[in-house]
């Protein structure tokens, strides 16, 4: 990966590039930040610079024998660790090494840009969560003991370190404090908290704030086909997360529909229209019992943001404008005086709709409601 496929970041980007070109580049750094920020695409991009013997100014050739293994993941001077867990292919003792093939393919897949749910559903683990194991340490130490195949540099990237258990993160502390010559380690992490204070001690931090919306909007255009006002859109609702982005343009259609459909049921129950309530919940049946909670959930997300709106900070709302326009008229109709049996009433018509409840009875009896407590005031 080269820094040009790295959405927007182009201060971190230009502070990388001048490490390796003033020969500072430290031993062992810890790129913290959100998900979908593109802390791994980053990673791989200043890996990719770093071993490349054609570097420009700007990025990596992208065309030399070091840049193609490395765009395929495969150079022998490149080594990962990641969580992992037991699935049908490997019953017992999981480590980064066994699952390598699906590691590349996933994360070539999709360009970098990856998360652990989408990595455990990509190995299909089930329920079970990743860890490394004191396994991952003691095999990257035996990898990094040798001396580099190719280049100059040996390059350890530890993919969502917060995953290491603490005897991993100890034995891992040994390889930090007495680095072997001319081996760069690369941390990517979320969640610092979750950290050993002595591994954060030991690295340099490289802070990755999320990615601007304006990057996100130009990215999902050029790389998604999509229409200006959709990526738009989808930026707005992204927080600068790439993946939420991705993942509100996957689902529009769904989002449409949500929002349609609570529209149309909110204005049935501003009526009073008894019959028409019971017609629509009738129709709510076709939906099946995912997309009915996610309207649900989608009504909880309208009451919260009424409360925004209705504290003067409806500047901060992420939502495509059509439904911000409607958020902010139906907001005067939330208020301290239904907001909690609101919130509740959805909450546990979601908790029916799990219990395999009547979707019909459940939705007409939330309509009924509603028509009630949107006039409280």
């Amino acid at each position: 990966m080269q820094f040009k496929d790295v959405i927007g970041q182009s201060a971190i980007k230009q502070r990388l590039i001048q490490s390796v070109r003033e020969n500072h580049v430290s031993h062992a750094q810890l790129f913290l930040g959100p998900a979908g920020s593109g802390k791994l695409p980053l990673a791989l991009a200043y890996a990719q610079y770093i071993l490349c013997p054609n570097r420009t100014e700007t990025d990596s050739c992208g065309v030399c024998p070091t840049c193609q293994k490395m765009q395929k993941l495969v150079h022998p001077d490149l080594h990962f660790v990641v969580p992992t867990a037991t699935t049908k292919k490997v019953k017992s003792e999981p480590q980064s090494d066994l699952f390598m093939e699906e590691w590349r393919e996933y994360v070539i897949q999709n360009q970098g840009y990856v998360d652990t749910s989408g990595w455990y559903t990509f190995l299909d683990v089930e329920n079970k969560q990743g860890y490394m194991s004191v396994r991952d340490a003691a095999s990257l130490l035996r990898k990094l003991s040798v001396k580099s195949y190719e280049g100059e540099y040996k390059i350890a990237i530890i993919w969502m370190a917060e995953k290491m258990r603490p005897d991993t993160a100890n034995k891992l502390l040994k390889l930090l404090e007495e680095p072997p010559e001319k081996t760069v380690f690369l941390l990517i992490a979320e969640d610092a908290e979750d950290l050993l204070a002595t591994i954060k001690s030991r690295t340099a931090l490289v802070k990755i704030p999320a990615i601007n919306l304006n990057d996100i909007q130009a990215a999902l255009v050029e790389r998604l086909y999509c229409h200006e006002d959709q990526a738009r859109d989808a930026a707005m609702i992204s927080e600068g997360n790439w993946l939420t982005a991705c993942h509100s343009i996957q689902e529009s259609e769904d989002r449409k529909l949500f929002f349609t459909t609570f529209q149309q049921w909110m204005r049935l129950c501003f009526r009073a229209a008894y019959s028409e309530l019971i017609d629509f919940s009738g129709n709510i049946k076709t939906f099946g019992r995912e997309k009915q909670k996610e309207l649900l959930d989608y009504g909880l997300r309208i009451i919260r943001n009424s409360l925004l709106f209705n504290n003067n900070l409806g500047e901060i709302v992420m939502l495509p404008e059509d439904e911000k326009v409607f958020n902010s008229k139906f907001a005067p109709f939330v208020n301290p005086a239904n907001l909690a049996q609101i919130a509740e009433l959805f909450e546990e018509a979601i908790r029916q709709i799990e219990r395999n409840g009547n979707a019909q009875i459940i939705f007409t009896d939330v309509g009924f409601k509603m028509v009630g407590l949107l006039k409280k005031k």
